[in-house]
């Protein structure tokens, strides 16, 4: 939905399973349009569309395409922004490690975020104005990297993707971009990480050259196409989970010239302190589907875990002197889900900022854990669930 000042809210259309694009339009008409009942009896109603590999090639076929215009026009719906990190199966088997490919060193990334880009510039309004952001996995998972190598292979598949864009740019006259999504336990995990990765490999002087000469544009056109195709995801259950300062990274980004294509408001678990009966209730959290990497906060710094087994392994009893968060999304109206608490307070902290002064033009709620929730802690049907935490956003947004 429009907020006004240019800023457009959504939801992430993940949280509904569906892999082929006859199970996504069928979401569509289903949840979403439901969704947009509850929340906007009038005006068009943004969407956050999430599309695997396989959907994607489907609905590049013309006929799919004017279908689904013509379905958005009708439906008084709009995209603005895909969600490019899963490729493949999403829900109902396991997903762990294997969400992040394939990764940047992979030409089939590039591929599929290619064709991402190439179904966003024809599905985005009339207007001009909007732009379109496509999020994407934070490089690789961590683990997976052998070096210095690997680096360069992500960055040169990257700066081949900007070109794609420049292109596209020129054949449409639309703004398309990528927008990293850091995360813990990825190449890209920290605040710290992105700002010198972007320094160093995506705005240096050697990605300008590059950018030039795949582009053949000049260095400063170059410079600025680097700057203006790409940037970060800001995912708050993420930035949440590393302990990041929510003022600071906001700051941290804007003063290394790092745009915030796109927000993603959601929440994660948090313990302050390590009793018993915390740790047994986060017991119900485990599930084979998906990674929940673990931060520990002692006084010594922080540990990182990558996922719940391997933090209840390093344990040797309960800790008073310890805090954990974990990556488990779980609804942003919830400040408590006794007996721990929830991440709420980083994202009403970083939509403050958001209202006095706009860090991102695109907001997108990204709760897609609902089907592996504890059944306590779900909140009546997924379509009512959305609609409150959209809700929610837009009166912190207002107040």
């Amino acid at each position: 939905m429009n907020l006004g000042g240019g800023v457009h809210l959504t939801y992430c259309s993940n949280i509904h399973p569906g892999e082929s694009w006859a199970e996504v339009r069928a979401n569509l008409g289903r949840h979403v349009v439901a969704v947009r009942d509850r929340l906007m009896p009038e005006g068009d109603f943004g969407v956050g569309l999430r599309l695997s590999a396989r959907a994607a090639a489907e609905l590049a076929a013309p006929a799919v395409l004017d279908e689904f215009r013509d379905f958005l026009r009708r439906s008084r719906m709009y995209v603005f922004t895909l969600n490019g990190f899963p490729y493949g199966t999403f829900h109902g088997t396991r997903v762990k490690e294997d969400v992040y490919l394939p990764d940047w060193r992979d030409a089939e990334r590039l591929r599929y975020t290619n064709l991402l880009a190439d179904l966003l510039a024809e599905l985005l309004p009339a207007d001009p104005a909007i732009e379109g952001s496509v999020s994407t996995v934070p490089g690789a998972f961590k683990p997976a990297l052998g070096g210095p190598r690997d680096v360069a292979a992500m960055v040169e598949l990257l700066l081949q993707h900007v070109a794609h864009l420049v292109a596209l740019r020129a054949r449409t006259g639309r703004l398309i971009t990528l927008a990293l999504e850091p995360e813990p336990h990825c190449f890209l995990e920290t605040i710290d990480e992105v700002v010198d990765f972007f320094g160093r490999e995506l705005h240096g002087a050697a990605a300008v050259q590059r950018t030039m000469a795949l582009t053949g544009l000049d260095r400063g056109a170059a410079a600025r196409a680097l700057h203006e195709h790409l940037g970060v995801c800001l995912d708050l259950c993420h930035a949440a989970v590393e302990f990041e300062d929510a003022a600071d990274c906001i700051e941290r980004l804007a003063d290394a010239g790092i745009r915030v294509l796109k927000m993603q408001i959601s929440a994660g678990l948090r313990l302050p302190a390590l009793d018993a009966e915390a740790l047994a209730a986060l017991r119900r959290f485990q599930d084979p589907v998906y990674l929940h990497q673990v931060v520990q906060r002692t006084p010594g710094g922080l540990v990182r875990f990558a996922d719940l087994p391997e933090a209840f392994a390093s344990l040797d009893g309960p800790a008073a002197d310890r805090e954990w968060r974990v990556h488990f999304h779980v609804p942003i109206f919830l400040d408590r889900l006794a007996p721990f608490a929830s991440t709420q307070s980083f994202i009403r902290e970083v939509l403050a900022i958001q209202r006095a002064a706009p860090v991102s033009t695109h907001l997108e709620v990204e709760t897609y854990t609902w089907d592996v929730l504890p059944e306590p802690f779900r909140s009546g049907p997924v379509d009512e669930a959305v609609a409150r935490e959209l809700a929610w956003v837009r009166t912190e947004l207002s107040a």
